[in-house]
């Protein structure tokens, strides 16, 4: 038993090790390669300020360092984020954007962007802080709603779950496109590009936005993680174990949808990342959460880098929205797994 757990931390510690250089090389080759393409010694040197360029200041610190910074960010989020409503709900399909909870959160942003009238950045700091917030709320609201129609005869049923969330997610979509109507044109086309899930327009205040979140949100997710795992037993086996299922449900869903209210706040609506991330995770180092979800948010990060960099380059100097790349893959992995589940 000492050797199984022996073998199963060290295969937990070389996934992850891997993973995030991986995601390193990826930031790498993010970094030096676009329209501008940078060899390695004048990013050393620009990073390590010997003899510094503007151009070459301009290109890695106000364009593509927190552009990386914020896809990490955002795929570390969506993976765990995904990771814990998967194990909630004790459904394999359970995701932020397939149950809603993108939706809701970009309901509420693009809201947001409605009143403000695209001046977002003119508007300060305080103003980007509160996009999160709009999120948030937005995130509970569809949280609530889909919990509240999913629940039947005392008990969540999470066949129901996914296909309320469809339907919820769906009517919010349709709420948001109303919203973007009544836009003006510039900031319809911003949001429309910020609803497909783009990165593009990023900067270091959309990156200070999503910190508060994340300080409050993953070391509160943390605190669950042996709940989750007694979480994957039947509803009164875990009651027998002490543990208060519909609290911990709450307080982890409330956890998560803040993560992924932050995400969506700065990146719009990427799907299938809450999905993949976990489903690989898994795979690799089995399904604990204490060792899925650390991986299940490097995976995410490693996904969002990499899609970026070809969102950015596939068709350049045009650009592809992140969200669109993802989803090449997302989709025909979400209909495998519901032709497994249904089998």
């Amino acid at each position: 038993m000492r050797n199984s757990f022996m073998q199963s931390a060290s295969r937990f510690w070389a996934v992850l090790l891997g993973t995030v250089a991986l995601s390193l090389a990826a930031a790498y080759i993010h970094l030096t390669n676009g329209e501008f393409d940078m060899t390695v010694m004048e990013v050393v040197r620009t990073l390590l300020r010997i003899n510094p360029v503007p151009e070459h200041d301009l290109v890695i610190f106000e364009f593509r360092l927190p552009r990386i910074a914020i896809a990490a960010l955002v795929g570390i989020g969506l993976g765990i984020a995904g990771a814990v409503i998967q194990g909630v709900t004790r459904n394999g399909l359970a995701e932020p954007g397939i149950l809603g909870i993108n939706a809701g959160a970009g309901a509420a942003i693009v809201f947001f962007m409605f009143v403000f009238k695209g001046e977002v950045i003119s508007q300060g700091l305080g103003s980007i802080m509160a996009m999160p917030l709009f999120g948030l709320i937005g995130g509970i609201g569809a949280a609530v709603l889909i919990y509240a129609f999913a629940y039947q005869n005392g008990r969540l049923d999470p066949q129901r779950l996914v296909l309320v969330g469809i339907a919820i997610g769906t009517g919010l979509g349709a709420l948001t496109l109303f919203i973007a109507l009544k836009m003006n044109p510039n900031d319809f086309e911003m949001a429309v590009v910020w609803l497909t899930g783009s990165i593009w327009n990023a900067n270091w205040v959309y990156f200070a936005s999503m910190l508060p979140w994340f300080v409050l949100c993953i070391p509160f997710i943390i605190r669950g993680i042996r709940v989750l795992d007694l979480l994957q037993l039947e509803e009164n086996s875990a009651k027998g174990l002490g543990v208060s299922v519909e609290k911990e449900r709450g307080l982890l869903l409330l956890g998560s949808v803040g993560l992924v209210s932050a995400c969506v706040s700065v990146s719009g609506s990427i799907a299938f990342i809450g999905l993949l991330s976990p489903h690989i995770a898994k795979r690799l180092v089995g399904l604990s959460h204490k060792h899925a979800l650390p991986v299940s948010g490097a995976i995410g990060m490693l996904l969002v880098i990499g899609s970026d960099f070809i969102a950015k380059t596939v068709f350049s100097p045009a650009e592809l929205p992140v969200g669109i790349v993802i989803s090449i893959v997302g989709v025909p992995y979400f209909v495998y797994l519901l032709l497994k589940a249904k089998g």
